[in-house]
């Protein structure tokens, strides 16, 4: 009997043993499937959400051209009776000079042989003065030191008008010694003798010498393309394509110097006359400011100053007040013409998605997508610029005061869908 009664409980062990296994493995079934699910709604998630985004940032978009231009100035020539002699230039390029200033001279009559007669001058003056044994004051050492620092910044200095400066310099106090040696020594006979000899020679120089004045205030060049009393800001009427085509210039070829004459350019302002026949060329209108980045990468103001249309062609001169004096070397210059930028969240134009006269982006987070409101402040080629609406602009919209609470805004770092389709958004 107590061997049934074991069989009958170990009987009853078992079946309940089995019967909690099976709904172990029920249970265990039941995760794997939903882990299986899960798998499966999260690669079915992953391929509904596009790959292809992109992260806003602070940028700027731009509307530009570029363009060549013909440099037109105000400047005058200056020119001598004496021009066949050479120039000796007092002024060099591009120094500031007033009215009435000497700007150059042109050599006189046996130029070079009165200045060999004064260098053999001067040195014998020096020979004079140091071959004297007798003890002169502090002056004469205190010249000697002056002279002397003078020719160590010839020797150092590779500005030309400095260097003639030195050297007038250097005359100077030379003759300012000769008369104190010549006053006071044995053989001041001799020496004024000499200063004497010499001051007729430099009279001589200065009495053949043809001075030229600056006609008016401005910048020194001797950059003359005959081009001078061509281009000019009294003549806007007379450009047009083929006008300035003949002139047959190359761009940015420097404008060769001359060894005859020079003139005065007004520093104050330039303009650039150019052709083009762009969408944004034909709206402008006289008065406009625009910005012009310069070959020199220098971004400038500019005002169109005159417009015409010829045909299909728009001519467009451009005032400048900046950088005057960097477009001196040149005649016909490139550069860029930007119509407008603009600068604040840029958004690629494949990102935003139009619907009822109202723009969105799609963005994602965390593999959620959303789609968010946003206002275009300025459309590119390529990119716009967005911003989100104020809450007064979207109750303007029809907005509730309780939806515009509700609506989502787009922020600096957000990854947004690009090409997004709609239908994926939750």
């Amino acid at each position: 009997m107590a061997t049934k009664k074991t069989k009958k409980k170990h009987s009853k062990k078992t079946q309940k043993s089995n019967g909690q296994n099976k709904l172990l493995g029920i249970i265990i079934l039941i995760l794997i499937v939903a882990f299986l699910v899960f798998i499966a709604y999260k690669i079915v998630k992953l391929i509904a959400v596009p790959t292809d985004t992109f992260i806003i940032e602070n940028g700027s978009i731009s509307s530009e051209e570029s363009v060549t231009g013909y440099v037109i100035r105000d400047e005058k020539i200056v020119k001598g009776q004496n021009y066949k002699n050479g120039m000796s230039q007092i002024k060099t390029e591009g120094e500031k000079v007033a009215k009435g200033e000497n700007i150059f001279r042109y050599y006189g009559k046996d130029e070079e042989s009165i200045k060999q007669k004064i260098t053999e001058i001067n040195e014998q003056i020096q020979k004079a003065i140091s071959g004297n044994t007798q003890k002169f004051p502090a002056d004469i050492s205190a010249l000697d030191n002056q002279i002397q620092n003078k020719i160590d910044g010839i020797n150092e200095e590779n500005d030309i008008q400095k260097i003639k400066e030195y050297k007038r310099d250097i005359d100077t106090y030379i003759t300012k010694k000769s008369k104190i040696a010549g006053d006071l020594s044995q053989a001041g006979t001799y020496i004024n003798g000499l200063i004497q000899e010499k001051n007729k020679y430099d009279e001589e120089l200065q009495k053949n010498s043809e001075y030229v004045v600056a006609p008016m205030s401005g910048v020194v060049s001797y950059r003359i393309d005959n081009l001078e009393e061509v281009l000019t800001p009294i003549k806007f009427e007379s450009i047009n394509k083929k006008f300035l085509d003949d002139l047959n210039l190359k761009t940015g070829q420097i404008v060769s110097s001359s060894l005859e004459m020079g003139k005065i350019i007004n520093n104050y302002e330039c303009y650039i006359a150019t052709v083009m026949n762009s969408k944004e060329a034909k709206e402008a209108e006289e008065g406009d400011k625009i910005k012009l980045r310069l070959a020199t990468q220098d971004v400038v103001t500019a005002t169109i100053a005159y417009k015409t249309i010829q045909e299909n062609d728009v001519i467009l001169v451009f005032k400048i007040t900046e950088c005057v004096e960097k477009m001196i070397d040149y005649r016909k210059v490139s550069f860029d013409v930007i119509w407008w930028e603009y600068e604040g969240l840029k958004v690629p134009k494949s990102a935003i998605i139009y619907d009822n006269s109202l723009s969105y982006i799609v963005r994602n987070r965390g593999g959620y997508l959303n789609k968010i409101l946003i206002k275009t402040l300025k459309e590119g080629e390529n990119y716009c610029i967005v911003d989100n609406y104020s809450a007064k602009e979207l109750q303007e919209l029809g907005y509730s005061t309780a939806e515009i609470n509700n609506i989502r805004k787009i922020t600096i770092y957000d990854e947004i869908v690009l090409n997004p389709d709609l239908s994926k958004v939750e």
